[in-house]
C-alpha cells in the first residue's frame, strides 16, 4: 500500500519563503514547481509587493544614513 504525497498546505510563511528565494534568485526547480501547484497567486503578489516596499525603504534609509554620516 503506497500513499501519494500530499501537497503542502499553502501558508503565509511558505509564501514569504518562496518570495524571498525569488528575490535572491536561488530556487530549486522542484521547489518552484511545487510552489506553482500549491501557493495562491494573490498571496504571492501581496507578499511580493510588501517585500519590494521593505527593500526600497531599507535602501533609502541606508542611503540617508550614509550621506548624513
Amino acid at each position: 500500500m503506497s500513499m501519494a504525497a500530499t501537497p503542502a498546505k499553502p501558508s503565509f510563511w511558505r509564501t514569504v519563503k518562496a518570495v524571498a528565494w525569488s528575490f535572491v534568485g536561488l530556487r530549486a526547480r522542484g521547489d518552484y514547481e511545487e510552489d506553482v501547484k500549491s501557493l495562491n497567486p494573490l498571496h504571492i503578489i501581496v507578499v511580493g509587493l510588501i517585500a519590494v516596499v521593505v527593500f526600497v525603504a531599507t535602501l533609502v534609509l541606508l542611503a540617508k544614513w550614509m550621506v548624513a554620516g
